[in-house]
């Protein structure tokens, strides 16, 4: 299996905890995870995405490895977005995504499909 993380942007924490109740609600797609951490550095999101793997049945070693590849190779992305959660203030989280590629690749062709 093939995994894929990004950072997705800076939340309030009530509203990402909103977000994350709503979509316990509706039908989603088995394999994408949404995480918050009050701080950008890697072992702040590798602590993150720790319980994920044993939720989808996945493999911890390349989960973690898909987070430290993204930190090694997208240093100017990280450095953009620990200046907006600095900017944010301590009420705020850290958004990324972590995910099996073909379920990330289901859940936006079915977004597309709602917009049409």
């Amino acid at each position: 299996m093939k995994y894929t993380f990004d950072i997705v942007g800076v939340s309030p924490v009530w509203q990402f905890f909103n977000t994350q109740q709503q979509s316990l609600k509706k039908i989603q797609h088995q394999g994408v995870e949404y995480l918050g951490t009050r701080q950008c550095t890697l072992d702040a999101l590798i602590k993150s995405v720790e319980p994920v793997p044993a939720k989808w049945d996945w493999n911890l070693d390349q989960v973690v490895d898909t987070v430290v590849q993204f930190w090694l190779n997208n240093s100017e992305s990280i450095r953009y977005w620990k200046e907006r959660l600095s900017d944010a203030g301590k009420d705020n989280l850290l958004v990324a995504r972590v995910a099996d590629i073909t379920a990330l690749q289901a859940e936006f062709e079915s977004l597309l499909k709602q917009n049409w």
